[in-house]
Formats: structure tokens, sequence, C-alpha cells
């Protein structure tokens, strides 16, 4: 007779945690991405008024100031088999006397959305505030909004289609020490789109860490929070290149038309993305096996969710009929979005 550790009767995992049976049904049960804050393909520090930062996780500013969002090693001290690797750190820049919101969020895309009509749902997550934390009340206001309408983008959602007002909205009292929360809603019917919303309002003069910080960002189907879902590290980066990828040293290869005209090169994507992405191509030198040229311009001939296409124009002479490949040199880079 074998023994199933499946954690349905509080079995002692091989880390010596205890686990309860997931409320949920589904296996895969978080539909937010990145919620523990592991993958930075952007970077780890950014400054904008609205963009994406962390992976999946964009700020939605008010134009008046940029905030600050970055990689922060301050995570909550939990059971063995619990612990984050990063926290998502938001703050309004030290000394600005801007008060408008600060706030970051995540889209959750309408394929992964069909089957929450009608359903109760739980939001949970870890947070504290910073150091100067100037919200009134210590709050940070938490929301979870729906749309009817595939896909319209996380910037825009407070004007989606069939968004009247959010699901919950709902006040968190934060302190500097690192508390979890929870919250749960049932979602109305014909639901196409969700996106959780983080943001507090500031007052005063901002001091060195008016901020708050997030992680462990569970959005699931039941009546009550589970423990965190644990993606393997590749499998949560395979979910975030679905929606952004970034190459240093693109594996573009091609054969070179003519001497300085276009040399059409392409690539097939490791991981098929959301929808035909939009691409950024740095200064890219071109080698044709006998010289090195800079490429003077691109064309995006043809993108697809699978693969991409580029025309490269060169500065110099390269052999017509030859093979040739890009390569990375300095910051040079090729970046591809298919975000919300």
């Amino acid at each position: 007779m074998s023994l199933i550790l499946d954690g349905t009767n509080g079995e002692t995992f091989p880390d010596g945690s205890l686990q309860a049976a997931a409320a949920s049904p589904y296996v895969l049960k978080n539909r937010i991405i990145n919620g523990a804050m592991q993958i930075w393909q952007r970077g780890t520090s950014f400054a904008s008024t609205a963009g994406y930062t962390t992976d999946r996780w964009s700020t939605i500013g008010y134009g008046s100031y940029n905030e600050t969002v970055s990689q922060s090693t301050s995570v909550p001290t939990v059971t063995t088999g619990n612990a984050f690797p990063y926290s998502l750190k938001v703050q309004r820049p030290a000394s600005s006397t801007g008060t408008v919101p600060v706030l970051i969020g995540q889209a959750i895309e309408s394929v992964n959305c069909y089957d929450l009509s009608s359903q109760t749902v739980t939001l949970s997550f870890w947070a504290r505030a910073g150091t100067n934390y100037s919200s009134s009340g210590s709050t940070l206001t938490t929301q979870l909004v729906t749309g009817t309408t595939a896909d319209q983008g996380i910037t825009s959602y407070v004007t989606w289609a069939g968004y009247a007002s959010p699901i919950f909205n709902a006040s968190t009292i934060l302190t500097t020490s690192w508390q979890k929360f929870s919250y749960t809603a049932t979602l109305g019917s014909g639901i196409l789109e969700a996106a959780i919303i983080f943001y507090f309002t500031p007052s005063g003069t901002a001091g060195a860490d008016d901020s708050y910080y997030i992680t462990g960002v569970q959005l699931e189907i039941g009546t009550s929070a589970t423990p965190f879902e644990r993606r393997l590290y590749d499998k949560e980066l395979i979910s975030c290149q679905r929606y952004y990828q970034t190459y240093t040293q693109p594996p573009l290869r091609g054969v070179v038309t003519a001497t300085t005209f276009s040399t059409r090169m392409a690539m097939v994507l490791p991981v098929i993305m959301r929808a035909a992405p939009t691409a950024v191509v740095g200064a890219l030198p071109m080698y044709d096996g006998n010289a090195t040229t800079t490429v003077s311009s691109v064309s995006a001939t043809y993108l697809s969710a699978q693969t991409v296409e580029f025309d490269f124009n060169t500065a110099g002479s390269l052999t017509a009929g030859r093979p040739a490949i890009v390569y990375q040199t300095g910051s040079s880079s090729m970046t591809l979005s298919a975000e919300l």
C-alpha cells in the first residue's frame, strides 16, 4: 500500500510544512501571473507614470510625477515552504509634493477569465507600509474590477465596457510589518476581463520611503484563501514570456540580399505570444562570415504570435548571397511586447 501525500489530510511534506487541501478544484488555481515577483525581464527599477515594470505588473499613473517601482528583498517571514523571493516596492519619489494616487495593477487575459463568471473568488496577498507611508489612516486601497469585452488593457480599466464599480473596494490597513490579507467576492455574469488594483493617495511631502510593498498575490476560485501556489521558475517565466520577451543576442538568421539593401531575418519564438507583438530592435551589428557592418534601419516585415521577421538595411558592405547573423554588442537588444 502506498501513501499519497496530496495534502487532503494535513500530511507532512518533505520540507516539513503542513498543507491543507485547496478549496479550488483547479490544479493551477492562481489567475495572477508572477504573484511572487520572481520574474524581472525589463530590469529591477523603474520610474514612470504608466507602464509595465516587473513582469505582468503595470503602473497606472495620473501624470503629475513618476512613481518609482523596484525589486525589494524585504519579504514576509513565514513558515517553511512559503517564503517569497522578492516583493514589489511602489513608491512616491522622495520630496515630491504631488498627491495623486500611486497605483499598480495586473489585468487578467480574457482566456483566463471565462470560467470566473458568477463565481465566488478570493484575493489574498502580503503587504506592508514603508517607513514614511503617508496615506491617510495608513490605508492601501485594494480593488477587483471586471469588464465584459475581451482584453481592453490595464491602463484603461476605468473605461472598460461593462465596468461600473469595483467588485470590492477594500481599505487595507498597513503597518511597517508584513501582514497577509484576503478578500472574497462574487463576480457578475459575462466576465471577459478582470484586474487587481493596488493604490494609495499620498499626503504632504514624501519622505525617503513613502511606499508600500506587496508579494504573494493570488486570485482563486473559492470562498477562502488557500496556500500560495508555487510554480517552478521556468513555468512562471514561460507564462510571462507569453506577454513579453527580451533578447540581448536575438537568434535572427537570414541571407544577404544585396550589398546594403534589405536582408530579411527571422526567428521562431520559443514561447507563443498572446498576439502579434510590437518589436523594438536596437543597433545590432550584422556579420556575413566575412565582414561586419552596422544596421542602419530595421522594419518589422512580418510579426506573428509564433514567428518574427525583419528587414535590415546596413550602412556598410556585405556580400550578396552569404548567410548572415546579427549579434549583441554593448546595450543593444530586441524586445517583443504583446501586453494587455
